[in-house]
């Protein structure tokens, strides 16, 4: 597929957003026919530039445990592990970083039970080397709000 041009990274930065706005909403704000808007949506899914789409849960209730994990993979890159973290809710964040480890995996899970099941179920996988835990003690400035 061609670099998404200006178009597709409006389209896209509608659908981080929405991932669930009506295809003739989304056509109206970008300012294409529909079946202009969904050709282009299905491009981008078919290229691997649209993985997927979720529902992004707010916090619901003040008892959330955040931790991030620090993961090293066996090998780089690995789409695999990526669409596996994709399928966890309780994951928030997912960013490929450089230096000795591969991706920090932002989480927020209900409990501790909850984050050594979910932390085993990664660290098991075949693409995972090492796996390291860091609970949030508290978040001291915090601008994504």
């Amino acid at each position: 597929m061609k670099q998404p041009d200006a178009k597709d990274q409006e389209i896209l930065a509608i659908l981080s957003k929405e991932a669930r706005i009506p295809l003739k909403a989304l056509a109206a704000r970008v300012g294409l026919s529909r079946s202009a808007a969904s050709e282009r949506v299905a491009q981008l899914e078919r290229a691997g530039v649209i993985r997927g789409y979720r529902a992004d849960i707010g916090q619901m209730d003040r008892d959330v445990i955040r931790a991030f994990l620090l993961v090293t993979l066996a090998r780089t890159p690995s789409m695999s592990i990526l669409d596996k973290l994709a399928g966890y809710a309780e994951v928030r964040r997912v960013s490929s970083i450089s230096g000795q480890l591969d991706l920090v995996v932002e989480v927020e899970v209900p409990s501790i039970d909850r984050l050594n099941n979910l932390r085993d179920n990664i660290a098991n996988g075949p693409a995972v080397q090492d796996l390291t835990t860091l609970i949030v003690l508290r978040r001291d400035i915090d601008r994504e709000q």
